[in-house]
């Protein structure tokens, strides 16, 4: 939308026109039955209209591609791009003409100019033309502000302004979700929506992680030895439909602890989304940098390292436990093991082991025995420290499916 003050009689004329690309022609269709009065005679004019396809008149399917009829709708992450002329129209030489272009939105002011140098003159019935082109990275509203100085033959200085009006509307809608795995895994999930009213073709969804992490993606599977693709041949996102994107995100060893621990507010890093829309506009979008609060431990962290999916009925099996210490002291540390009613212990409990210093961490090898069937929670650990007296307990580290003996379990 163009805005402008009242009217000045100027010797130069400013024309301003977006740059995009054109639009496939779709034909309306007006037909009726041959008893009709008219006949056969729109049937015939629609084939010989040159925009419509042979033998396909009346499928509103057409050949031909059209100008842009209007400034249309902007994007953020897409490329503005505009034509300004300026064309002489009076019948003297005009001197010293300066041509700015400047885009202005609710955060700063951008020059768009290619060449800030004044042109020594224009002569009567010519032209000078300015291609301009800025990647949109806020959405709202836009002013682009073109103003134009001269001096005419008798020395007088003139200036005029244009401004032209334009909303920058938001293409995506990306949602995120953070999972922590067991281990110092976290797992991402991106979501995103077009919220446009035109397909997508997804070109490209990455994650770009933070020097603290490395990442792999989980959006291909492996058939017959090559890397497919789970959403396969779909690269087309409708109008408000949504995908999902996963993501697995490891500490890297040097910015991890001893332990491979990560505390409080990390960031992740950030997702890049390329698409392409109509005929092949291209468009990018970066989100902000992804932070995720790391889960907390307590002073003691208790994980398992190995444990069987299932066991036999009153047969021992084993599992190995890691024991980190979380705190920024060292620990004394006194492993206990108390027995449930379908889970027991084998060994000694009360037994030492031993200081722990910060950040380090322990692996114990352990026995069970589970005299009943069925899926069966492990519980009952307990590591107490002797230096401060504190206790601290684990229940339901984890599952285990107990089986008769007599039953033959494969793998």
């Amino acid at each position: 939308m163009e805005v402008n003050p009242p009217k000045q009689e100027h010797l130069l004329a400013l024309k301003v026109m977006r740059l995009t690309k054109p639009t496939l022609f779709t034909n309306i269709p007006v037909t009726c039955e041959e008893k009709d009065l008219p006949g056969d005679l729109f049937n015939q004019l629609m084939r010989d209209d040159p925009s419509t396809v042979n033998g396909a008149e009346v499928l509103m399917l057409g050949e031909m591609l059209t100008l842009p009829q209007n400034f249309g709708n902007i994007f953020l992450g897409e490329t503005f791009s505009s034509y300004i002329s300026v064309h002489n129209d009076s019948n003297q030489v005009v001197k010293d003409i300066l041509v700015k272009a400047d885009l202005q939105t609710s955060s700063q002011r951008l020059n768009l100019s290619a060449s800030n140098a004044a042109v020594a003159e224009l002569k009567p019935d010519c032209c000078i033309d300015d291609v301009i082109h800025h990647e949109v990275k806020e959405i709202g509203t836009h002013i682009l502000v073109c103003a134009v100085s001269y001096t005419t033959q008798a020395g007088e200085k003139m200036y005029f302004r244009k401004f032209f009006k334009f909303q920058v509307l938001k293409p995506l809608d990306v949602k995120t979700k953070f999972y922590n795995a067991e281990t110092d895994e976290v797992f991402l999930e991106a979501q995103i929506q077009n919220i446009t009213t035109s397909p997508m073709f997804m070109e490209k969804v990455s994650l770009e992680p933070s020097i603290m992490y490395n990442v792999t993606e989980l959006n291909s599977v492996s058939q017959a030895g090559e890397c497919v693709s789970t959403f396969r041949s779909r690269a087309y996102l409708q109008p408000m439909d949504t995908r999902q994107y996963l993501y697995c995100l490891k500490p890297k060893k040097e910015f991890a602890e001893k332990a491979g621990i990560i505390k409080g507010v990390t960031v992740i890093g950030k997702l890049d989304i390329v698409w392409k829309t109509n005929l092949g506009e291209r468009g990018r979008l970066q989100t902000s940098q992804l932070q995720r609060m790391a889960p907390g431990y307590g002073d003691v962290r208790l994980s398992l390292e190995a444990i069987p999916d299932t066991v036999n009925l009153e047969e021992p099996f084993h599992i190995t436990c890691k024991i980190t210490n979380c705190s920024e002291r060292t620990m004394d540390l006194v492993l206990e093991m108390c027995n449930t009613n379908s889970i027991h212990w084998c060994g000694i409990s009360g037994r030492q082991l031993g200081k722990l210093h910060p950040s380090s961490s322990l692996c114990l090898a352990l026995t069970l025995i589970s005299s009943v069937q069925g899926l069966q929670s492990v519980s009952g650990l307990r590591l107490t420290d002797t230096f401060l007296k504190r206790t601290y307990e684990y229940d339901d580290i984890a599952q285990v499916c107990v089986v008769s003996s007599a039953i033959k379990v494969e793998s």
